[in-house]
C-alpha cells in the first residue's frame, strides 16, 4: 500500500470522530442539538497529497458515539487524547494503528453541523518529520439508509 493511501486511510479513520453524539434516552430518538452530528447515511470524502477516496456508511442511533467518538475501521484502531468539540468546531490529536503495526499521528480541525463537516489537518508517516496536509469532508446523504447500504 503506498504512503498515499495509506495518509488517506488514517485521515478518514481519524476525521470521522469529529463530533459528540446526542440522544434522548427516555425517547431513544436522534436529536440534532447544536454540538452533535445525526445518525443516517453519510458521505465522506478524504484528500491527501492528490489521492481522493469516498465512502458511504450507514450510522444507526445506537453507533453514534462508537462512530464520532473513537473510530476504528478494517484497517485502523485510532484514538485521540486530544479531543475539543463545541460550539460548531472540533480539533483533535492522535494516533491511529493498522494491523502490522504501523502507526499515524494524526491532527485535524474545522467546523460541523449536525449534517455535515470538514476538517484540515494533517498526518505524520514518522515522528519528528513534518505533517501531510490532508483534509476530509462528510456530509449526510439521507436520515434512512438504503437497503444495500455497508453499515458502520
Amino acid at each position: 500500500m503506498t504512503n498515499n493511501r495509506l495518509i488517506a486511510i488514517a485521515v478518514l479513520a481519524g476525521a470521522a470522530l469529529m463530533a459528540p453524539a446526542a440522544m434522548t434516552n427516555a425517547a431513544m430518538v436522534p436529536q440534532a442539538p447544536a454540538d452533535s452530528v445525526l445518525p443516517g447515511y453519510w458521505e465522506y470524502t478524504t484528500s491527501a497529497l492528490g489521492v481522493r477516496d469516498t465512502e458511504t456508511k450507514c450510522v444507526r442511533p445506537s453507533e453514534i458515539n462508537r462512530f464520532f467518538g473513537g473510530l476504528s475501521t478494517r484497517r485502523w484502531q485510532c484514538t485521540y487524547p486530544v479531543r475539543v468539540v463545541g460550539n460548531g468546531n472540533a480539533r483533535f490529536e492522535g494516533t491511529c494503528q493498522d494491523r502490522k503495526g504501523r502507526r499515524v499521528n494524526v491532527r485535524l480541525r474545522g467546523p460541523y453541523a449536525p449534517e455535515s463537516f470538514r476538517f484540515t489537518g494533517g498526518a505524520q508517516l514518522a515522528r519528528g518529520t513534518p505533517y501531510i496536509p490532508a483534509s476530509i469532508t462528510a456530509r449526510r446523504i439521507a436520515a434512512q439508509c438504503p437497503a444495500n447500504a455497508e453499515y458502520f
